[in-house]
């Protein structure tokens, strides 16, 4: 008999299909916030009216806005973010932007709880995964400040409560935690994400996709996110393939956003991912490589690596993806290929020599420890980034 228990993640509200202006506008007045501080992409706040129209929305209830925050959410640009939001008397956080800045904005509210100042004193909340697996948290304080997330590409790192937060001097993503680092209110607005470049909103649908497949193929899964992961990988297969066609097909882009939701029902509950997103981590961190990428040449080698011990499940992955009867490895690859995008290592730039140092880190990163067939050492990951080369 199966067991487990369900909790309710700490988030409010998930408002979908609705301007993000008129909903944002809504959600202040309900929060009564008076100064809210702004974390952008660099990219929006220069080459589109999306700022333009938040500040509208916002009008003297707008703090200040941060547009500086580099790829992998360094922590250098974190601090910096958070003792300018520190410094404006901020109440409450706003993101508008793909997962570094959604992470940001979670790593601020850290920063502001736990009176953080200096990125080195992030050391002392970062989460340690030794090469055996066991991975230990800090103690953390919460955040004083929550946030309302915008998002612009489909990662869905807006639905957890961790972020990643790179290290640059050591070239390390980290992983940081509390249960109220998660949004209050996300809002899903598929006219945001028309600016979004192509290969990053596609890119980022194959994460969400990641998401749901490791999810139904965890060691823990749940009836709720074996549920919705399904659903996920329909809505995902489908609003993928339109997009691409249509990039002005605003139905396709939300039932982008809502498979994307859908893909993280297991992360809320603490349903154990695999090596894609565990390598996934380090290939971010180390190599470089943009995260939706890194589930584009990651998913089909490790789901050929666990096939023996989650055959059936890999079946209900290829039957929401459309293609019964097809191995699920090779559904993830068409998608990707459908899409244009890379799938191979070599083709996202990572290089022979960097091999030998991401099989290594990867042992440090809890996933790999929670794979459905057991990883040993580096030895196994370098033969599962072989299959990927």
């Amino acid at each position: 008999m199966i067991h487990g228990t369900h909790a309710t993640p700490p988030i409010e509200r998930v408002v979908y299909g609705v301007p993000f202006a008129t909903a944002l506008r809504q959600e202040v007045d309900n929060a009564g916030s008076h100064a809210v501080y702004v974390l952008a992409s660099g990219t929006l706040a220069r080459q589109t009216d999306v700022l333009d129209q938040m500040r509208d929305a916002l009008g003297n209830r707008l703090a200040g806005v941060c547009a500086k925050i580099g790829s992998h959410t360094p922590r250098i640009d974190v601090v910096a973010a958070a003792n300018e939001a520190r410094a404006l008397g901020a109440d409450a956080l706003l993101t508008v932007g793909g997962g570094s800045v959604t992470d940001a904005a979670k790593m601020v509210g850290l920063c502001l709880g736990n009176d953080v100042s200096d990125p080195a004193q992030l050391d002392n909340f970062r989460a340690h995964t030794g090469a055996d697996g066991r991975t230990e948290r800090p103690p953390t304080k919460p955040p004083p400040v929550r946030s309302i997330a915008v998002p612009t590409t489909l990662s869905a790192g807006e639905f957890t409560y961790f972020a990643g937060c790179t290290d640059t001097a050591r070239q390390l993503k980290e992983s940081y935690g509390h249960k109220l680092m998660m949004p209050r209110v996300v809002i899903l607005d598929p006219a945001a994400t028309v600016h979004t470049p192509e290969w990053l909103f596609l890119s980022t649908g194959i994460r969400a996709v990641d998401h749901a497949v490791e999810d139904l193929c965890s060691i823990n899964p749940q009836p709720v996110s074996d549920g919705a992961s399904q659903h996920a990988l329909r809505l995902l297969s489908r609003g993928l393939r339109a997009v691409k066609q249509d990039p002005a097909n605003l139905e396709a882009r939300l039932d982008c956003q809502l498979g994307a939701w859908m893909s993280i029902m297991g992360s809320q509950n603490d349903v154990a991912k695999g090596a894609s997103h565990g390598i996934g981590h380090v290939l971010g961190g180390t190599a470089g490589v943009p995260h939706g990428y890194t589930s584009c040449v990651m998913l089909p080698p490790v789901l050929r690596f666990n096939l023996a011990e989650t055959a059936e499940r890999q079946r209900w992955v290829s039957e929401a993806m459309g293609r019964p009867g097809m191995a699920a490895a090779d559904a993830v690859a068409e998608l990707v290929a459908d899409l244009g995008l890379p799938g191979t290592l070599r083709a996202v730039d990572v290089r022979a020599d960097q091999l030998d140092i991401i099989a290594a880190a990867s042992m440090h990163d809890r996933w790999v420890h929670t794979n459905p067939r057991k990883i040993a050492g580096p030895a196994v990951v370098r033969q599962i980034l072989e299959m990927a080369w």
